[in-house]
């Protein structure tokens, strides 16, 4: 059987968008933005997909791309992060009931202001499982553009926001990219590399969400965790794995029609004030009754994609387990709770079927 390769024109998109992407995270990050170094890639990549580029990457380069960053997050592993987990309970419980109020609320908003039906409203509103979610509405003959429109530039703009609201308030500043220590021996990265594929593709097979990030984290945990392995990725997989968590979700939104976009670009803004709103209202509570870091308790709130907040948890100087336990928690009881959610609350099937 033939190994189907690329074609010239694939392989120049493919080119085109890594370009754009460390071309906008270069210039962002030299415009001392915080996070630049992804919110720059993922504008650049939007941006021109928007403007009728054709932008995107092939299968293979995201899960590399998704295995760095999860070895990038698994290093950063240490006992002092682990004794944090007795406050993960009562976070984690607030957390799905600020999941649950923000889904009813952008339902609601959607539903009332923009005339949306329930179903393709109560998908919108659901945040950080944007696969499972498209599937869904898929099934259900909801609005998928609408909701992909909704879902993704929640993504984008909290992506970019959230490392200028922690800088305007003091929480953190641009600077050099977070100390790692050294840098792990090359028989140290094989073994990080072997036991990433290992434990991802495992995971996969157990249809585990966001398999190869969080394969690659768990591998990279346990190694740190125990001393079997010592040092982190070098700089440059660090910063390759930043820029191209941006342009991948850049590319995402550069695959949406300018109309569409446009079309619903009032419903995405309004119903991401509403979840943010509610999100922050949790934030308050867990920032004044409990002694985690109110940057933490921000990035793990935030209504985003979690490849995209355990990113940006990199690269600002904050807990990546709290937060990557946190948006894992919310992954789970969405992909959970969304199909009966969407079954008790959403239109009647015959209506779906209309």
């Amino acid at each position: 059987m033939k190994l189907a390769l690329p074609s010239r024109s694939q392989t120049l998109n493919v080119l085109e968008t890594l370009a754009f992407g460390v071309a906008g995270g270069a210039l962002f990050w030299w415009l001392e933005l915080p996070g630049g170094l992804i919110s720059g890639a993922m504008i650049a990549v939007a941006t021109a997909g928007i403007s009728g580029r054709q932008m995107g990457l092939p299968q293979g380069i995201a899960h590399v791309i998704l295995m760095t960053l999860g070895l990038s997050l698994g290093a950063m592993v240490s006992p002092a992060l682990i004794k944090n987990l007795s406050a993960y309970p009562l976070t984690i419980a607030l957390l799905a009931a600020a999941t649950f109020c923000a889904t009813f609320g952008s339902s609601l908003y959607l539903q009332r202001i923009h005339g949306w039906d329930r179903t393709s409203a109560l998908l919108a509103g659901s945040p950080g499982a944007l696969s499972q979610v498209i599937m869904l509405a898929t099934e259900k003959n909801a609005d998928v553009a609408g909701i992909a429109v909704v879902q993704i530039m929640r993504v984008i703009i909290l992506t970019a926001m959230v490392p200028l609201l922690l800088a305007a308030t003091g929480m953190m500043g641009h600077g050099p990219l977070p100390s790692r220590g050294a840098a792990a021996t090359p028989l140290a990265l094989a073994e990080l590399a072997v036991t990433a594929i290992v434990v991802s593709l495992l995971l996969r097979w157990l249809k585990f969400p966001a398999s190869w990030m969080f394969g690659a984290m768990l591998g990279s945990s346990v190694l740190h965790g125990t001393g079997m392995v010592d040092g982190t990725l070098p700089q440059w997989a660090y910063v390759t794995a930043l820029i191209g968590i941006g342009t991948l979700i850049g590319s995402r939104f550069g695959k949406i029609r300018p109309r569409t976009i446009l079309s619903h670009i009032g419903a995405a803004l309004g119903s991401f004030v509403v979840a943010v709103v509610i999100s922050a209202v949790f934030v308050a509570l867990i920032a004044l009754t409990t002694s985690v870091k109110f940057s933490d308790i921000v990035v793990a709130f935030a209504p985003g994609a979690m490849d995209a907040m355990l990113a940006l948890a990199l690269t600002l100087h904050i807990d990546p387990i709290f937060v990557g336990a946190h948006h894992l928690s919310r992954f789970v009881f969405v992909s959970i709770t969304t199909p009966g959610i969407v079954h008790l609350f959403g239109r009647p099937q015959e209506d779906v079927d209309d």
